[in-house]
């Protein structure tokens, strides 16, 4: 499993070790200034295209809508009728413009710039995966005084708990003592799909609340929400473990250890990407399968930004937000990860280059207050930003005035600490029962879906925006950093923190508090 490369799949996470420096050039940062016209993505001759087709919600509009998709040369996949989001595929070049002036229709354009089932991938590195994690447990157990489950009351550590320095710095140990959430809480991790049987994760897992919805309709099949097992599709497995994984002197410990986990797998096996049809299958899936909280650390492919005044991202946006919005009204608390590029995104604006990152990218600016990355800047979500162990903003880590919520562990190879944690990222668990170190906005996101279900099991008729108030009102700021920020050392401030010791740019409200979580 170590020796397959890290796959591009703009999953918010920064792989650890010598690959690092460079793979900041191809990890998202900023769209990019297309050459040619991206206000509608055509498909050539023979090529099909995936579409979102956002309309009414009323029975004719939708059945007016279908029969002009078939009119369209297009074949309707499926229909989200509580959201008005048609999903379909169509070959033909004027698809799009076509359905944006159906009646009732209020956006439509295609999910993608490659056509279905293409590949286009970058390796930029792999995790830095814990040696011989096994002997490592028994050592730290018996260093431990562990030799069997004593629980968690009674201050009993897990084998590798000593290595997550993230666990305290969050007081989630301290936090344990007093609760480590409920059963009937589920956090949903919409990603590249769970490894259910690993040990650190099988106690805890929710199959009943678990998924496929690669192409846009879910898999409820057995095993279908697991990682596939060729592509390095590990990520998904690394934040569920970061959520949820139990006291049960196996490995590490979660966030919310008592809590159950459930995986809505969305990226595509040729790409690893994430389209706009599997997103919107994810939210309402997990809406209408009783999930509590969603974690979402990756940005909806193909494009980092999407743009209002460009038809295929104005609906991608559109259709992302309608699923998202229905599942927050269904009690769904939706956390995202803020990105990896060091964007300020407050900023007037930002050079996008990365996108479309299914085919081939060229630079654009664009306007951060208009142009959003979906799901993080949408309505409701709660956007989170990363910290290393010294409680600094990570130097990877997007961040911006009343755009940030709060903030997280996330990593830091600048950011080192000490004792028996000696490794900046995060540590957690991967496919086939390993565990590693990754860090990213990506393992951030997690430690605040973990937290949400500590307060969700507390206040269990708390609605999500009052989920989202406790999480501001206990986090810890720390305020801007006095010293410019300058986290590698070469004498050049990378970003400017705006704001004061409350709420900032760089950590929102704060640093999540786990022990006030369970406390207050």
């Amino acid at each position: 499993m170590d020796s397959q490369p890290y796959r591009r799949r703009r999953a918010l996470v920064l792989p650890l070790g010598l690959a690092l420096t460079a793979s900041l050039a191809v990890l998202p940062g900023v769209s990019t200034a297309l050459a040619q016209d991206t206000s509608d993505t055509a498909a050539a001759d023979g090529e099909q295209l995936s579409y979102v087709v956002n309309t009414d919600t009323d029975a004719a509009t939708l059945k007016r809508v279908k029969k002009a998709v078939k009119a369209a040369d297009g074949t309707v996949v499926t229909t989200h009728k509580k959201i008005g989001v048609v999903v379909a595929h169509s070959a033909n070049p004027e698809f799009g413009e076509t359905l944006r002036a159906v009646e009732g229709v209020d956006s439509a354009g295609a999910t993608r710039t490659a056509p279905l089932a293409s590949a286009s991938t970058t390796d930029v590195g792999k995790p830095e995966y814990l040696k011989d994690p096994e002997g490592t447990a028994a050592k730290l157990a018996a260093k431990n005084g562990q030799t069997a489950r004593a629980g968690a009351a009674a201050g009993k550590k897990e084998p590798l708990e000593s290595l997550q320095w993230d666990i305290p710095a969050i007081k989630a140990d301290k936090a344990h003592r007093v609760s480590q959430g409920s059963k009937k809480v589920t956090v949903a991790v919409i990603d590249t799909g769970v490894d259910d049987t690993h040990p650190d994760l099988k106690p805890n897992f929710a199959a009943n609340q678990s998924a496929s919805c690669v192409g846009g309709t879910p898999d409820t099949s057995k095993g279908a929400w697991r990682p596939y097992e060729e592509g390095g599709s590990y990520h998904g497995t690394h934040v569920a473990g970061t959520v949820a994984a139990p006291r049960n002197d196996v490995g590490i410990t979660g966030v919310a250890p008592g809590t159950k986990v459930a995986s809505i797998k969305v990226s595509e096996q040729e790409t690893s990407l994430f389209y706009a049809e599997a997103v919107v299958c994810a939210f309402t899936f997990a809406a209408d399968h009783g999930v509590e909280v969603t974690n979402n650390s990756y940005y909806t492919d193909p494009w980092l930004y999407n743009c209002p005044d460009q038809a295929d991202q104005a609906a991608i946006a559109e259709a992302v937000g309608r699923a998202a919005k229905y599942a927050e009204k269904k009690g769904v608390l939706n956390v995202a990860s803020a990105g990896n590029s060091s964007h300020d995104l407050a900023a007037d604006e930002i050079l996008d280059d990365s996108s479309p990152n299914d085919t081939t990218p060229a630079e654009r600016t664009i306007d951060p207050a208009e142009c959003l990355d979906v799901p993080a800047q949408l309505p409701g979500v709660v956007t989170v930003s990363a910290t290393g162990s010294d409680a600094l903003k990570s130097y990877y880590s997007n961040y911006g005035a009343d755009v940030i919520d709060v903030a997280a562990p996330g990593g830091d190879r600048y950011q080192v600490p000490g004792g028996d944690a000696k490794n900046g990222g995060i540590l957690s668990t991967m496919p086939g029962g390993d565990y590693a170190y990754l860090q990213g906005t990506s393992m951030a996101g997690p430690h605040v879906a973990g937290v949400a279900a500590l307060v969700k099991a507390q206040h269990p008729k708390a609605t999500p925006q009052e989920i989202q108030w406790r999480l501001k009102a206990w986090a810890d700021n720390p305020g801007c950093p006095t010293e410019p920020y300058d986290p590698d050392g070469d004498g050049e401030v990378d970003a400017e923190c705006a704001g004061h010791a409350k709420i900032n740019s760089f950590y929102g409200y704060g640093i999540v508090d786990a022990l006030d979580a369970v406390k207050k």
